[in-house]
């Protein structure tokens, strides 16, 4: 028996197949080969077309069949993960409206920070755990302000995977993890956000169908099945966004348990049974994919599983940049092995990769990438390599120290062995600047939506017996000496910083 996931990302759609039994991924793609286009008609704005990621999806399945490693006809269910807070509107025909307005896009910012006064800050904290901030309501917003033609006609809104399950199934619902990172949830009335919804004029016959995580979306229509190779019958039975699903796909379930990413940006994501927010809205915090909706949200109560998120924009990004400037001929295998020729600290060099627009845990300052200390007659672009690796380690320990101060503390924090994580320089500074353990694991957002099917589709029985077989590919725990070491060079990054606030 198989299943699988499908990862819709804003540069491609990832999709894999994973065996039940084994708990191993038997093929993975991605489609397109090269970065799906986002349309930006003014600045600040970030669009895609609803209809073209539907399109990747299909041909990204089909050319995982062509891989030949499975019979496509023993896929068992659907399951599906995708970019967050991205705004789609259809009609009652199911005809899209119009592209959709995506998490990066930043048009809706002044409408959010007005409802976030006008509701109440307390209010918005404690209902809403969040700010309205650029979140999907506060884009919706925006629509009903600038195109009241489009708003006129729309049926139902959904976020990017509920698109592509009402694609495959023709029907469509949601989740309150969904809801909840819309801004669309009140926690503790364990509904709707009246105050959201009241506010901004909105009818709650916008929100489709509410459903758990893990349970049945539909079932893929016959036409769609034949044209995908699939058999009748197979259920979407698990969406989630990419940040919850990358943590299931780290068997990350439960207080205490944590996970990163390191991508273009970088994010660490903390499992809490409390009812976490910041003031200043540094983090933020979004119903798990596990979350159970309690009949009153006090202090600790069994079932509550809030994801706490904090986002770093300028990750890999930066790491990037450095490759396109100092190292555009090497790969980054290559550049990775440059870097471990430097000693940890790179000679003084500093830098802060900030380059990648206003940075919410500094409290939404741009503050500009910057390079410090170059000293022409002894860095190297090995040097510049290692700087840009440790610099992007420091700016995780920055935003660990924060959540912190919120209480979220884990001994070992779990990652997939990819990206930045492929370095071995990175995942040292990583670890010793944090003190913290990491185990790296042979996983991605697709492997995460194939297991969820699993577990959507009770195929799986619990958690445990999901992953009962994956186990992490290495484990790497601080060292005494490096940690002395690593703690001098993050002060001094530190103050660097503070310096450029």
């Amino acid at each position: 028996m198989l299943l699988l996931g499908i990862d819709l990302g804003t540069s491609s759609v990832k999709v894999s197949v994973v065996d039940v039994d084994t708990q191993q991924c038997l093929a993975t793609v991605h489609y397109p080969e090269i970065e799906a286009e986002i349309i930006s008609l003014r600045p600040g704005w970030a669009e895609q077309c609803p209809n073209k990621w539907w399109e990747n999806v299909k041909h990204a399945i089909l050319k995982c069949h062509g891989s030949g490693k499975y019979n496509s006809l023993d896929i068992a269910a659907i399951g599906i993960a995708y970019q967050m807070h991205g705004l789609v509107l259809v009609d009652k025909e199911q005809q899209v409206l119009r592209n959709a307005i995506i998490w990066c896009d930043s048009r809706a910012v002044d409408i959010g920070n007005k409802a976030f006064r006008h509701i109440g800050e307390e209010k918005c904290l404690t209902h809403l755990l969040n700010s309205p901030g650029n979140f999907t309501a506060s884009k919706l917003a925006w629509v009903k302000e600038n195109e009241r033609f489009v708003y006129k006609r729309i049926d139902k809104i959904m976020l990017p995977g509920d698109f592509i399950a009402m694609k495959l199934t023709g029907h469509i619902t949601t989740s309150i993890a969904a809801l909840s990172e819309g801004m669309f949830w009140d926690y503790k009335q364990n509904e709707l956000s009246k105050d959201i919804f009241d506010y901004y004029g909105f009818p709650t016959s916008f929100i489709p169908e509410i459903k758990e995580v893990f349970s049945e979306h539909g079932v893929v229509k016959n036409s769609i099945a034949g044209n995908l190779g699939l058999k009748r019958g197979i259920p979407v039975t698990y969406k989630a966004g990419d940040q919850p699903n990358n943590a299931l796909s780290l068997n990350v379930f439960n207080p205490g348990e944590m996970a990163a990413t390191a991508g273009t940006s970088g994010v660490i994501y903390s499992v809490s049974d409390q009812v976490p927010y910041h003031r200043a809205s540094r983090v933020n915090t979004f119903a798990h994919v596990n979350y159970t909706a309690p009949s009153s949200l006090e202090n600790t109560v069994e079932g509550i599983r809030l994801g706490v998120l904090l986002c770093i924009n300028g990750t890999g990004i930066f790491n990037r940049w450095i490759k396109n400037i100092a190292g555009h001929s090497l790969s980054y295998e290559e550049m990775n092995r440059k870097a471990d020729w430097v000693a940890a600290g790179s000679e003084g060099l500093i830098m802060l990769p900030f380059g990648n627009g206003a940075e919410r845990m500094l409290d939404n300052h741009n503050v500009k990438a910057h390079i410090h200390n170059l000293d022409l007659n002894k860095h190297t672009h090995a040097h510049l390599f290692r700087a840009a690796q440790e610099s992007v380690a420091f700016a995780f320990r920055h935003g660990l120290d924060i959540m912190r101060e919120n209480k979220m503390n884990a001994k070992v924090i779990r990652a997939a062995k990819a990206n930045m994580f492929l370095s071995e320089v990175f995942v040292e500074a990583f670890v010793h600047a944090t003190n913290t353990v990491v185990e790296l694991y042979d996983t991605d957002g697709s492997t995460g939506a194939a297991i969820g099917a699993g577990l959507g589709a009770v195929i799986f029985q619990s958690s445990k017996e999901a992953f009962g077989k994956v186990k992490p590919v290495s484990r790497i725990e601080p060292a005494a000496g490096l940690y002395a070491t690593y703690e001098n060079c993050y002060h001094r990054w530190k103050n660097k910083l503070e310096q450029n606030l």
